[in-house]
């Protein structure tokens, strides 16, 4: 699938939705629960159900990244599922350090 800034993708088998806050150059497979995500305005692919595997949850208004992808989204709608990419998993965003105040 090809991914862009601003596209909003949701879990084929749980609520899970995000937005795609920086998009990777070329296609991925973003997945959540085990399966494929699936555009916010598509319908969900009948028969599918929770891996267990992939049954992480994802956090709403949490950011997930993976850096060497150039992937980063931000989670809309928390669900049971996690996200992975190609089957990676996809962590959360670190927070960046705050300069001391010495």
């Amino acid at each position: 699938m090809e991914l862009k800034a601003g596209s909003r993708w949701r879990s084929a088998v749980c609520d899970t939705e995000v937005v795609v806050v920086r998009a990777p150059a070329g296609a991925v497979e973003l997945e959540c629960g085990g399966h494929p995500m699936v555009p916010l305005d598509a319908e969900r692919p009948e028969g599918l159900s929770l891996k267990e595997d992939f049954a992480g949850g994802t956090l709403l208004g949490k950011r997930y990244a993976v850096a060497d992808a150039g992937l980063e989204l931000l989670c809309t709608k928390p669900g049971q599922g996690s996200l992975t990419l190609a089957g990676e998993p996809i962590g959360l965003k670190e927070a960046k350090p705050l300069p001391s105040s010495d």
